[in-house]
Order: C-alpha cells, then sequence, then structure tokens
C-alpha cells in the first residue's frame, strides 16, 4: 500500500488523489488481515503524501515556478527524500505489525505471489508507463514538463476509454472541469502570491528576516530548525499550495545567505509540508483519509503521530541535514553544479 502510493503519486502528483484512489481500495482488505481501521486510515493518510515527494508533483512545481528554479532538479531533488520516507513507512509498519497479535498475513506460495505479481502488473502496465513517459520525456530532453503534461492527458485519455473502459465522456467532462477549478485556483493563488513577493521585495522583508535570523541564531543549523519548524506551523494552518507559493520565496533568500542550495531547500520544504499537512487543526490529508476509512479523527490521531516522529520527521532532518540526499542526482545529471 506504501509503495502503491508513492507510484500512484507519480501519475497524479497530488496527496488528495492517492488517499481517494488507494485508501478506497486498501483499507477494507487491510482490516480482513488484522490492522486496525484507525491504524490503516492513518497510513494511508501519511503515505499519500509520498506524492508530494515522488515526482511528478504539482507542489514541487510551483516551488520551482515562484523560486524560478528548473523543474527537472526540483522533481530529482525530492526523489531521494521521497524513497527514504517509503522505506522508513514500510520498515516502521513491519516492525509494529509483527507485535499485533492480531495480524494475519496473507499465506501465499512464492510461485502465487509472483505470478499474482505478473497477471496484476501486465494489466497495470499501460497505467504504469504514464509516469514513465512524462519523466523520461522530461529527463531525456524530448519535451519539456509543460509539454509533458499535455502528451500525458493524450495518453491517459485513450488508455482510460479503450484499454480499462472505466473512462466514459461524462467522467471525461468532469475531470475537465475538475482540472480547470484545480487550475484555476492555483492560477489565482499564483497570482496573490507574486503581488505578495514583489511587497516583500519592495519592503525589505527577507532582507530584514535575513539579518534578523542571523542576530538572533549565529549556528547555521538552529536557522534550519528554525525554518523548519516554521514551515511545519504554517502548514498545519495553510494547504500545502499556498505554503510553498507564499513562504519559498520569502525564506529562499535567508536560505541562501546561509550557503543552502535552492533545490536543496526544495527538499526541504517539501518534507517539512509533509508533516504540516497531516498535522491539526488543519491537516486536510488526514481528514479526508479519515472519511475514507469512516474513522473519527481521534482515533487517528496517536497512530498518525507515530508515523510522523518515526518516520516523517527523521525524513525531514536527514534532508535538512543532509544536502547531498536531495542534490546527487541534480549533480550527477548536471543540473546542478
Amino acid at each position: 500500500m506504501v509503495m502503491a502510493c508513492g507510484v500512484f503519486g507519480a501519475i497524479s502528483g497530488t496527496a488528495s488523489a492517492a488517499v481517494a484512489s488507494i485508501g478506497t481500495i486498501m483499507i477494507d482488505p487491510m482490516e480482513k488481515h488484522g490492522y486496525s481501521r484507525p491504524y490503516s486510515t492513518a497510513l494511508v493518510g501519511i503515505s499519500s503524501l509520498l506524492g508530494l515527494l515522488i515526482p511528478p508533483s504539482i507542489t514541487m512545481i510551483l516551488y520551482a515556478v515562484v523560486t524560478r528554479q528548473s523543474v527537472a532538479a526540483v522533481f530529482l531533488a525530492t526523489i531521494g527524500p521521497g524513497i527514504l520516507l517509503m522505506i522508513f513507512l514500510c520498515v516502521i509498519n513491519a516492525i509494529k505489525m509483527r507485535r499485533n497479535p492480531a495480524y494475519s498475513p496473507e499465506t501465499l506460495t512464492l510461485s502465487n505471489r509472483f505470478r499474482n505479481i505478473g497477471s496484476t502488473g501486465w494489466k497495470a502496465f499501460p497505467a504504469l508507463m504514464l509516469p514513465v513517459i512524462i519523466l523520461g520525456g522530461i529527463y531525456g530532453g524530448i519535451f519539456t514538463p509543460t509539454e509533458a503534461a499535455a502528451i500525458a492527458v493524450v495518453y491517459a485519455i485513450p488508455v482510460g476509454l479503450f484499454v480499462y473502459r472505466d473512462l466514459n465522456l461524462k467522467a471525461l467532462a468532469q475531470s475537465f472541469i475538475h482540472a480547470a477549478t484545480t487550475t484555476g485556483v492555483i492560477m489565482i493563488i499564483l497570482l496573490f502570491s507574486f503581488v505578495a513577493s514583489r511587497i516583500f521585495t519592495f519592503e525589505r522583508v527577507p532582507q530584514e528576516l535575513t539579518e534578523v535570523l542571523l542576530e538572533v541564531f549565529h549556528n547555521k543549523l538552529l536557522i534550519l530548525l528554525m525554518v523548519n519548524i516554521f514551515l511545519i506551523l504554517m502548514g498545519m494552518i495553510m494547504d500545502d499550495v499556498s505554503v510553498v507559493a507564499i513562504l519559498s520565496p520569502l525564506l529562499l533568500p535567508v536560505m541562501e545567505s546561509i550557503g543552502i542550495h535552492p533545490v536543496h531547500f526544495a527538499a526541504i520544504v517539501g518534507t517539512s509540508v509533509v508533516i504540516g499537512c497531516n498535522s491539526p487543526p488543519m491537516a486536510p490529508i488526514l481528514f479526508m483519509s479519515c472519511r475514507i476509512g469512516k474513522v473519527g479523527m481521534s482515533q487517528v490521531i496517536r497512530p498518525a503521530f507515530s508515523f510522523m516522529l518515526l518516520g516523517a520527521l527523521p525524513v525531514m532532518l536527514i534532508t535538512t541535514y543532509w544536502p547531498d540526499l536531495s542534490l546527487f542526482l541534480p549533480r550527477l545529471l548536471g543540473y546542478v553544479n
């Protein structure tokens, strides 16, 4: 389920789509195998946020736009943290389930497992080719990220209509309306983000913020920690799009003043927002997973916090204080010197 959320994130680029799709499919079967419903709901909610890190990510596209960075470089920067978070969640879940007497793993022989993987993989192959086309085209220099989006739509429509046949003209029209609405909302947020950024620049807010932080915190590590905390707190009361669009250009000068590369800062923002988006009082993704899992927020808070404290928080700190995790791939492919 965790890996499926990561793969789905590479297709949709959003956490909400992963919650709605993977949560609907997986929560009931997990309950049959001994997972408590609040636990599996929390795991789906946290895992769905891999969509913010595994490229292509809408959140990272917004970061690249507002900070004027390469979209491809920003995509590469969050692959390492995304894979690390995926591994952490799988390990934490494995340890927890070994201690759960109600857990009953599926008993399949190795041959049956490979047979199931082969049959389901063959059925899913057309859909799984979508992220390959998008990312392969971008990093191969075949087309730009904008052109990749258009090509993805041209590829996805016939696959949905004629291969899987679960897409009809009515659903296609609703998808267009939903996409147009989402795009309009993001464009409005970006518009006011650019206005706010220009006002901040004229009023020298980034420069003054940098001076204050450098005067109060003389240690680079403390400044990074304060930025992490600030991004988490803002993520608790704002959605990920607003946090990235408004705060990234404000905080980027502070980061550059202490030697943090803008591409590295993209990974810092992504891993911090992952925690903020699943923390009350707002916690939009966690509330959505509660609706799909049909459980109350009070039941989900405890397991969700355990995954954030043991999984998401260490990944954020590792990403923040180990730049090579996010800069290795951009350097390898020549996007960062």
